[in-house]
C-alpha cells in the first residue's frame, strides 16, 4: 500500500427523510477527484455513509486512506468498533434495537478490510475547505433533477409499512 489518499466526505438531506445527496473530495498529491450523487428519498446518515463508501470504491487498488467526515455516527461506529459489533450481533445494537442501515454498513466494512483507513472527525460547517466542498457537492446532488432511488432505504420502509398495515 504505497498510495496515500485523503478523502473529505459529507451527506445532505432536505428533510430527514427526504431528497438527499452525498459528496466526496478525493486528493492524491496534486490530483483531485470529486464524486457526488443524489436520491429522491433517503436519510442524512445514509448519505454520510454512502459518501465514504463511494470514495473508497473509487480507489483502483488498496491504499492508505485518511477520511475526514463530520459524521460522529460513522467515525464513532468505526473507530469504537460499534459497526463490527452490530454485524456480529446480526445487525442488532442491543437486545431490542436493530442497527440502522445494515446494507450500507456491510458495504463499508468490506471496504475497510481492503484499505488501511483512518477515519477522522471534523466539525461541519466550520471553514474546513475539504469538508465545505464535500458539503456543497452533497447539497447540489440532493437538488438535482432525476434523483435516483435509494433502494436500501425505500425497501426497508416498504417492509415496515407491510408490518404496520
Amino acid at each position: 500500500m504505497s498510495d496515500k489518499i485523503t478523502i473529505y466526505t459529507d451527506g445532505a438531506c432536505s428533510g430527514n427523510p427526504g431528497p438527499g445527496g452525498y459528496g466526496a473530495v478525493m486528493q492524491h498529491g496534486k490530483h483531485r477527484n470529486e464524486l457526488s450523487g443524489g436520491f429522491r428519498k433517503t436519510t442524512n446518515n445514509r448519505m454520510e455513509l454512502l459518501a465514504v463508501i463511494e470514495g473508497l470504491q473509487a480507489l483502483k487498488h488498496p491504499c492508505e486512506v485518511t477520511i475526514f467526515s463530520d459524521s460522529k455516527y460513522i467515525v464513532d461506529a468505526v473507530n469504537k468498533g460499534w459497526a463490527k459489533r452490530w454485524q456480529a450481533n446480526g445487525w442488532k445494537r442491543n437486545k431490542r434495537e436493530n442497527a440502522l442501515n445494515p446494507d450500507l454498513w456491510t458495504r463499508l466494512l468490506k471496504l475497510l478490510d481492503v484499505h488501511k483507513v483512518e477515519l477522522c472527525w471534523v466539525k461541519g460547517h466550520a471553514g474546513n475547505p475539504g469538508n465545505e466542498h464535500a458539503d456543497a457537492l452533497a447539497v447540489g446532488a440532493s437538488q438535482s433533477n432525476n434523483l435516483a432511488i435509494d433502494e436500501g432505504y425505500e425497501a426497508s420502509m416498504a417492509s415496515i409499512d407491510r408490518l404496520t398495515d
